[in-house]
């Protein structure tokens, strides 16, 4: 079960009991307050506070360039000029404060985002639950064969039952030994600070995770693509449709300048401008190495 009984009943309570603010307030992101939205087997994402919107971004632009955007006349066209030209600091005014529910190992991944406050569930003081992240089998895939960080073909029949039976039955042994370790019967105990060292990479942890929208939108960029590891972009892309509902002018142009868009060199421009004007260029000849000529290619053709 994703939320316990008592997690459930402070939602509820919290919903119950609306305040009066002064506050900027997103309509978008209220329905989405306190509400946990299920990722994977037993995890959830949910929005704990948030601070700003669109205006607090269009409002911290205008303090801060003045005349330089005073040509922009609306505030969509202002936000899409800052995604366009790479400002930051606008995009900073706005937070959010997330509670997450996920696997260890997609929390190692995670925690690579340095840009973020994040208090999580300490094993040293608090005894984990019995919970571990299992595939679905369209999850279970073998190593890829031209991709070291990547999968490939989906595991079927006896291959993908065995994997499945090792996966589940280690992960309970692991778990009967931690609780043999922190048994009190006859004897003082493990310490929980040791005996959580047993435990398997795919049990779950929770913490709070607070981010600002500019770093946010990192984090979306790179882990709801289609290329990220299945696991971390499922709680991405569940966030991203918070986000969206939060700050609608943001989300519009973060996706098309950011998750839509594509980044050229000065060799890749140099060689668009060339076949444009009908020349035939090569790998060779652009000065490209053949990676970034396969990404050339893969984007025009």
């Amino acid at each position: 079960m994703p939320l316990t009984p008592d997690q459930l009943a402070e939602i509820q309570a919290a919903r119950a009991t609306p305040r009066p603010t002064l506050r900027a307030v997103s309509e978008g992101m209220e329905a989405h307050l306190y509400r946990a939205h299920p990722v994977l087997d037993h995890g959830f994402i949910r929005v704990i506070d948030y601070m700003g919107d669109d205006a607090a971004i269009v409002q911290a632009a205008r303090v801060s360039y003045g005349a330089g955007t005073k040509h922009v006349q609306n505030d969509e066209g202002l936000i899409r000029y800052l995604m366009r030209h790479w400002h930051s600091t606008p995009f900073e005014m706005c937070e959010v404060k997330l509670h997450v529910k996920l696997p260890v190992f997609v929390a190692r991944q995670w925690i690579r985002h340095r840009t973020a406050n994040v208090n999580e569930y300490s094993a040293r003081y608090s005894i984990l639950d019995r919970e571990f992240y299992i595939p679905a089998p369209e999850h279970l895939a073998a190593q890829s064969t031209v991709n070291n960080q990547g999968r490939g073909e989906v595991l079927t029949g006896e291959e993908a039952a065995r994997v499945l039976d090792l996966l589940k039955s280690d992960a309970n042994r692991a778990y009967d030994h931690y609780e043999a370790m922190l048994s009190q019967d006859g004897q003082q105990g493990l310490a929980r600070e040791l005996a959580r060292m047993n435990l398997p990479a795919n049990i779950y942890t929770q913490w709070y995770w607070k981010v600002d929208l500019h770093n946010l939108f990192h984090f979306l960029r790179l882990r709801a693509d289609p290329h990220a590891q299945y696991e971390i972009r499922v709680y991405a892309e569940a966030i991203a449709a918070c986000v969206k509902d939060w700050v609608p002018l943001a989300y519009g142009a973060f996706e098309d300048y950011r998750m839509g868009g594509v980044t050229l060199s000065s060799k890749a421009i140099s060689a668009l401008k060339r076949r444009l004007a009908g020349e035939t260029v090569s790998q060779e000849d652009s000065g490209m190495s053949k990676g970034e000529w396969r990404e050339f290619v893969e984007v025009w053709g």
